[in-house]
């Protein structure tokens, strides 16, 4: 039997267990339709999965993660690890993290750092008319196909800034949503952002104070998210008093990553698992949660004391015969825009020059309202979407 079809099996065998609890749910209600919750687990102790013997499940299971390599036949993954509490672990220890392997699987792998060898590449679509923000990783090597859904996020202008709340959710982009994961936040002028964590990024992390934690505390569906802003990276631009022709200058300071991650051997903070509240729930939305909220502390508590990783943007050259600025972005950007950056460690960090010439992050425009971003180690595709986020918004005075 191929791997197709006995991933077809196991979705036949759970389809039917759903099915069947859906229908007894619609019937029952209180202590009965409590009782409807165990039914998948006694119909999926019933089935031909269930006498599989342990060590042949579990080779069965990674045989499929492993022939699986890409969205969108990787849902099978998903799939499987929806099943059961026993499947679910296995699938997890399996999966490998994206600085490994270089895929982004469940939801907390947006949380993650990107690959170290090599780049995530992603592509963003804005809606104007809704201010809305969606980030999708492509299926293929063309600049922008069809894509597969990573988060959204909407712009919420306030009279003394601009917040960007971004979620795993396309729809519900609420800071009382579960699927919030956290904002970006601007001054009055555009010219400074900061990035906040829903969750704490590391071990040890400081939530910051302010008024929007505390609405979060209040609006949250359950007190056993434990929502709140934590400050993980701080953007700047400069401004351009002068009117000097010339892309925008701007300055990242990583507040939860230490400078040594770029060096050979560093590491960078990775969570592990979202602290959310439904812990065996699988919601409509692309991905599966996790159980409870842990975090690799390995090398983690220190973060604090050490110097915090600052990237800046590369400089670009002025080419005589076009007359413009430029940057090679190999192909991945083709329309000349303010907006277009590419982030390197800055020299403050104190690394080589050719780790300085490396490029963490790229963006840059292909089309009226589509945008190539592309990300690397150590920086995650939550924080990469900030940072593209803050070119978004208008800079009168750096430009």
């Amino acid at each position: 039997m191929s791997f197709r079809s006995l991933i077809q099996d196991m979705r036949d065998e759970f389809g039917s267990i759903s099915r069947h609890t859906l229908r007894s749910r619609s019937h029952r209600s209180g202590n009965a339709s409590r009782a409807a919750a165990a039914e998948p687990s006694e119909a999926m102790d019933q089935s031909c999965w269930a006498q599989l013997p342990p060590e042949l499940l579990r080779e069965v299971l990674v045989r499929i993660e492993a022939s699986e390599s890409w969205w969108p036949a990787r849902k099978d993954v998903v799939s499987c690890a929806g099943v059961c509490r026993t499947w679910r672990g296995i699938m997890k220890e399996a999966v490998r993290v994206p600085e490994v392997s270089g895929k982004l699987t469940f939801p907390i792998s947006l949380k993650q750092p990107g690959p170290r060898d090599g780049t995530l590449k992603c592509f963003i679509r804005r809606n104007r008319t809704t201010q809305t923000y969606y980030l999708y990783i492509g299926l293929t090597e063309a600049l922008t196909d069809d894509g597969k859904f990573l988060l959204a996020a909407r712009k919420c202008r306030k009279p003394t800034c601009t917040d960007y709340l971004i979620s795993l959710d396309k729809i519900d982009m609420s800071k009382g949503s579960s699927t919030y994961i956290g904002k970006l936040r601007s001054n009055f002028l555009g010219t400074k952002f900061t990035v906040y964590d829903a969750h704490p990024p590391y071990d040890g992390a400081v939530v910051s104070k302010s008024r929007s934690a505390r609405v979060i505390g209040l609006n949250q569906v359950s007190p056993r998210i434990p929502a709140g802003n934590y400050p993980v990276s701080h953007i700047s631009y400069e401004l351009n008093v002068l009117g000097s022709r010339g892309p925008r200058r701007m300055n990242c300071i990583m507040d939860s990553i230490p400078a040594s991650a770029v060096e050979e051997g560093g590491k960078a903070p990775t969570q592990t698992e979202f602290p959310l509240s439904s812990l065996d729930s699988f919601p409509s939305i692309p991905f599966f949660r996790s159980k409870s909220a842990r975090i690799d502390t390995a090398s983690q508590s220190s973060t604090q004391k050490e110097e915090r990783l600052v990237l800046k943007n590369k400089s670009p050259r002025w080419h005589e015969q076009l007359q413009c600025w430029c940057l090679n972005f190999r192909g991945r950007v083709t329309v000349a825009s303010v907006k277009n950056f590419q982030l390197v460690a800055s020299d403050d960090n104190g690394s080589g020059n050719q780790e300085n010439d490396k490029v963490i992050l790229q963006f840059g425009k292909i089309g009226k309202d589509l945008f190539t971003m592309d990300y690397r180690y150590p920086i995650s595709a939550f924080q990469a979407f900030a940072i593209c986020l803050s070119s978004f918004d208008t800079k009168i005075a750096c430009e």
